[in-house]
């Protein structure tokens, strides 16, 4: 099978999978990774095949809603497999899915490779701008968080263990997660683009609390 056919089964494979998903994680918040991915993997020169390969199956098996961490991995590498993906280019694929993720305020990233990078890139940037407030609100709305709670504080956690078990407000998570994102975006055209959409963020919020004080 040639990587054409690959990427076109495993386009059929993850869509089935995600078409409808309720939480923000839907196929197309993996289409607009997938197509973020390849103009970022393109200015990066970057191995395409790993990076799309990386972007579609970035979610198969997200952590928030799998009791085993590595399900994602494990899920990715079954699916390549019977494709007859090379076990180098697995093993690629799986370190993205493990690292993608952002698991704190004081944890590092890990990701290694360029093709890692790049994907990751892609995946914060849908969590910003305009995208990544809506994207937000759903999430909070799916998981039935507070919206705003003026009492609420946000926490930066410094730990994986304590970001997964946080139950801080829908706002609270502008300021625990996505507001950080900027400063660790990998590429250059990724820091870019993440500058507009960081500041569309902070004008929102701005308007957002203005109203919330009842401000005309």
């Amino acid at each position: 099978m040639n990587q054409q056919e690959v990427i076109e089964r495993t386009v059929a494979y993850v869509r089935g999978l995600l078409d409808g998903e309720g939480s923000g994680h839907d196929w197309w918040h993996i289409y607009r990774v997938w197509q973020l991915s390849l103009s970022l993997g393109k200015e990066e020169k970057a191995d395409l095949f790993v990076v799309q390969l990386g972007a579609l199956l970035h979610d198969i098996a997200d952590w928030k809603f799998h009791a085993d961490e590595k399900q994602g991995e494990n899920v990715a590498k079954q699916w390549l497999m019977t494709l007859g993906v090379e076990e180098r280019i697995i093993e690629e694929v799986r370190h993205i899915i493990a690292e993608i993720s952002f698991k704190g305020a004081g944890v590092e990233n890990g990701m290694m490779t360029i093709e890692g990078r790049v994907v990751q890139d892609a995946d914060r940037l849908d969590a910003l701008g305009a995208m990544g407030i809506a994207r937000c609100f759903t999430y909070g709305g799916y998981t039935k968080r507070v919206m705003h709670d003026p009492e609420m504080r946000p926490v930066m956690h410094s730990t994986f263990e304590e970001y997964k078990k946080s139950e801080g407000t829908t706002i609270n998570h502008f300021y625990e997660k996505l507001l950080l994102l900027k400063e660790r975006m990998n590429t250059v055209t990724g820091k870019r683009m993440a500058d507009d959409r960081h500041r569309f963020m902070e004008e929102y919020l701005t308007r957002f609390f203005n109203e919330w004080d009842g401000e005309r």
